[in-house]
């Protein structure tokens, strides 16, 4: 599936997820080649080990790779010019599966609770439904990171499966995962 893109493309979700954003904040796909601003991000979530289950001592090359190559899109949310999260968004399966989107989301520590998370879930929608996905699959969310799971039942996500102890939380130990889904 080759994801539209284009100046009207980027205006038209722009403009879909205004009621969403908070007032500053500015969500754009970057090129593989902007990926350094999303690193010290990317870093910080990942190096946690509360969150993702990607290896801990990830690359800048590796991450920069899983997030950018194509199918896989990136975008970044930026505050004032600063970089304060971003996500990718790529088929959840190759082949017979790929009208399904997947998305992965990561949020700067000294933005969280400001709305940019949810502006990026309702911008990522937007995106899958431009690009021509019919639902959403998140395939691997910690049961731990209730805040997640909140919001993205907020964005029309339901739990529609239960993974037993397949995260090795870096503090809690072995966690159950939630499939999560929604059709676009």
């Amino acid at each position: 599936m080759v994801a539209p893109s284009g100046p009207e493309v980027k205006r038209e979700i722009l403009a879909a997820v205004s009621d969403h954003t908070p007032p500053a904040l500015q969500i754009r796909e970057i090129a593989a080649a902007e990926f350094e601003a999303v690193w010290p991000i990317f870093q910080a979530v990942v190096s946690a080990g509360d969150t993702y289950a990607y290896d801990p001592g990830m690359t800048l090359e590796q991450a920069r790779a899983l997030w950018t190559t194509p199918p896989a899109r990136c975008f970044a949310a930026t505050d004032a010019g600063a970089v304060v999260g971003a996500y990718c968004l790529r088929p959840n399966q190759v082949g017979l599966g790929d009208h399904v989107a997947n998305a992965g989301y990561m949020v700067a520590p000294s933005a969280r609770g400001h709305g940019v998370a949810s502006a990026m879930c309702a911008h990522s929608l937007e995106a899958a439904r431009a690009a021509g996905f019919k639902a959403m699959q998140f395939n691997f969310v910690a049961v731990s990171n209730e805040r997640a799971v909140r919001l993205w039942q907020r964005h029309g996500f339901q739990v529609v499966g239960r993974v037993p102890e397949a995260f090795r939380h870096r503090r809690l130990g072995l966690t159950d995962v939630l499939v999560m889904h929604r059709r676009l």
